[in-house]
């Protein structure tokens, strides 16, 4: 399938302590019913009921890091359903930087599935005198790195803005910090923010939610117009009698269309 690999045999360890006696007693018993060396035990047969526990899945799931966490929501539907809840993927985004707390919503799920340091910034707000150079001084990093995460072609762009987006150079940073998941107008991306002094900005912060909840109703709407094979009007038109519910908006949808199948049948 190509998500089940090496990881194999660390899954089933932790369900089963004696788990490599088992497969090479197993392995051994049917290569002698059977008469082939090869045979090996699939994790999904009868003999690993217990991996289809939803319990048992969700024990395993809370110790392991994003990758594995993510190779395991592609093994199957059952492991997809455990794997895929929001709580065990924050977990596994904390975990690696010790993270108090993670405060909001991505706008799209597949944020949790990078916990790399690059998904972390600082939030620096501007004062007369900061340049790109003498930030990258004051926090010890690179004056290319600080203009790719913000999205700047020179030195010139930080005069049209309220903050810059700071790399963070000491993971040490994050132990006990609580970070902000926030979509930059400017950078145009979706990072958790770090907040040196205090927290985010009100005014900044209702920017950053209205440009936020504008790309999601675009992302909305071009998933609507594809399900329905319809032109952004028509989209556009029954996402607002739906109340902004997409399930309902096809819904409405699927219903005119029958009636008009009716009608012209008629």
């Amino acid at each position: 399938m190509g998500c089940w690999g090496d990881e194999e045999e660390d899954f089933l360890k932790l369900l089963m302590p004696n788990f490599s006696e088992n497969v090479t007693l197993g392995s051994a018993s049917q290569a002698s019913t059977s008469g082939e060396a090869g045979a090996v035990i699939s994790p999904m047969n009868s003999h690993f009921s217990s991996l289809d526990c939803q319990d048992v899945l969700r024990n395993i799931f809370e110790r392991l890091p994003v990758p594995d966490l993510a190779r395991a929501s592609c093994v199957c539907r059952a492991w997809n359903l455990v794997a895929s809840d929001r709580e065990i993927y924050i977990r596994a985004f904390k975990a690696p930087w010790k993270l108090k707390d993670v405060v909001g919503i991505p706008s799209s799920g597949s944020f949790w599935r990078d916990n790399s340091l690059g998904k972390f910034a600082i939030s620096h707000r501007l004062e007369r005198g900061d340049s790109v150079a003498s930030l990258a001084v004051k926090y010890s990093v690179q004056v290319m790195d600080i203009k790719r995460l913000n999205n700047m072609m020179s030195d010139h762009g930080i005069y049209s803005r309220e903050r810059l987006l700071i790399p963070i150079s000491k993971p040490d940073m994050l132990i006990n910090a609580i970070c902000y998941i926030e979509l930059d107008p400017c950078a145009k991306r979706e990072v958790a923010v770090l907040y040196l002094e205090g927290g985010p900005d009100k005014k900044l912060n209702s920017l950053l939610n209205k440009v936020s909840s504008e790309q999601g109703r675009r992302r909305l709407v071009d998933s609507l117009k594809r399900r329905m094979q319809v032109d952004d009007g028509t989209a556009q038109y029954y996402l607002s009698i739906s109340n902004g519910d997409p399930r309902a908006a096809i819904s409405e949808f699927s219903e005119d269309l029958r009636w008009e199948r009716h009608a012209g049948l008629s």
